[in-house]
């Protein structure tokens, strides 16, 4: 699967706010190494730079035309190109940040737990996941996407959802001195044609668009389209409501 930084950032307002609110609930004044997993664009890592400068920050990610533009923006950042599941630092760090990344990665039973064992003692692993596979937008790209005529095109790329919140806390409870968990539905208002579908375009359906061939993708993008639109009718005044729930993860050793 390949990315598309342009179509990421159509609604990179929408994107960042999670951040914001999950970097507000880092506990940390003066974390000396600090990594970005799955850092994408860098978008969020500018936000780690301007609030710890004198960290040595990392961004990690696998695509390299994020890490592009992730390195233009930000020369002083280390950047480094590698499997997000596979990632292993070379030394302990203070915190580590995951925006809307680690959705994309099974077993997180294993995952998070060996994250935190990169972590010093006092650091943190702070996480944003979409939680958003009971609505209208992902219930019907998973159904169009598991339909006959999709099925063995995109089969390994439909992802299986997080897990619920107990789950999680269940999980890291045992490993950390102080764990934060909460759900935040964004009332999302947008403008466009259709801009539900533009948005998920810059994360799952875009990427199982970048799978197939390119009529086989414009003719599954339009029968997204068509549901989408009957389910996200516009308002009035033109704009479209799209409810995005998120889910953060706040772990302290």
């Amino acid at each position: 699967m390949t990315w598309n930084p342009q179509q990421y950032l159509k609604f990179g307002g929408e994107r960042l706010r999670p951040a914001l609110d999950l970097l507000a609930r880092v506990p940390l004044t003066d974390p000396k190494a600090v990594v970005d997993l799955g850092c994408g664009t860098g978008t969020v890592t500018q936000l780690l730079r301007a609030r710890w400068p004198q960290a040595h920050i990392t961004g990690v990610d696998n695509s390299a035309p994020m890490l592009e533009r992730a390195r233009t923006a930000l020369p002083d950042v280390e950047w480094k190109a590698q499997d997000l599941a596979r990632w292993n630092p070379p030394a302990a760090v203070d915190l580590i940040v995951s925006n809307a990344a680690l959705q994309w990665l099974d077993e997180h039973d294993q995952l998070l737990p060996r994250l935190l064992s990169h972590l010093k003692p006092g650091g943190v692993l702070a996480v944003q996941m979409p939680a958003q596979h009971g609505a209208p937008s992902h219930v019907l790209g998973y159904e169009l996407a598991r339909s006959p005529r999709w099925r063995e095109a995109l089969e390994g790329a439909v992802r299986r959802p997080i897990l619920e919140p107990p789950e999680y806390y269940a999980l890291l409870r045992p490993h950390v001195a102080s764990l934060d968990l909460w759900s935040t539905e964004y009332l999302q208002v947008l403008r466009g044609d259709n801009p539900v579908v533009e948005f998920t375009k810059g994360s799952f359906v875009g990427a199982w668009l970048s799978i197939l061939p390119e009529d086989d993708a414009r003719e599954f993008e339009t029968q997204y389209r068509e549901r989408v639109a009957a389910a996200y009718p516009a308002q009035p005044d033109g704009a479209t409501l799209f409810p995005f729930r998120r889910f953060f993860i706040v772990a302290q050793r």
